[in-house]
């Protein structure tokens, strides 16, 4: 029940950010993209746009967790630590060459 309240209090929250409109005002990145898929849903009166985009960030927010979970429980905190070590290089290097770009980063 607890998590249940707190998930519609933070629903809410972005609900609130998103009609605002005020740039950067993002509390979750989860919870603010769930709520993308219902405030821009055919029920709420949107055309539901970057539907793909919120899947495959949803799904791989929830496999990332799900992968942490089986590494900790499997291994132990320093394998999950070590993991997120690597994977937080990985991203570094790609994005090291598009530091100096001004090119927006949004897809056209």
């Amino acid at each position: 029940m607890i998590i249940a309240t707190l998930s519609i209090a933070m629903g809410l929250q972005n609900a609130t950010a998103r009609r605002l409109a005020v740039p950067d005002l993002t509390t979750t990145v989860l919870t603010l993209t769930l709520t993308g898929f219902a405030a821009d849903s055919g029920l709420a009166g949107g055309t539901n746009p970057r539907l793909g985009r919120r899947m495959i960030a949803t799904v791989s927010m929830f496999l990332g967790a799900a992968i942490g979970a089986l590494v900790l429980l499997r291994i132990g905190t320093g394998a999950v630590l070590a993991l997120a070590l690597v994977l937080l290089l990985i991203v570094l290097a790609a994005a090291a060459p598009h530091w100096r770009t001004t090119d927006a980063w949004t897809a056209r």
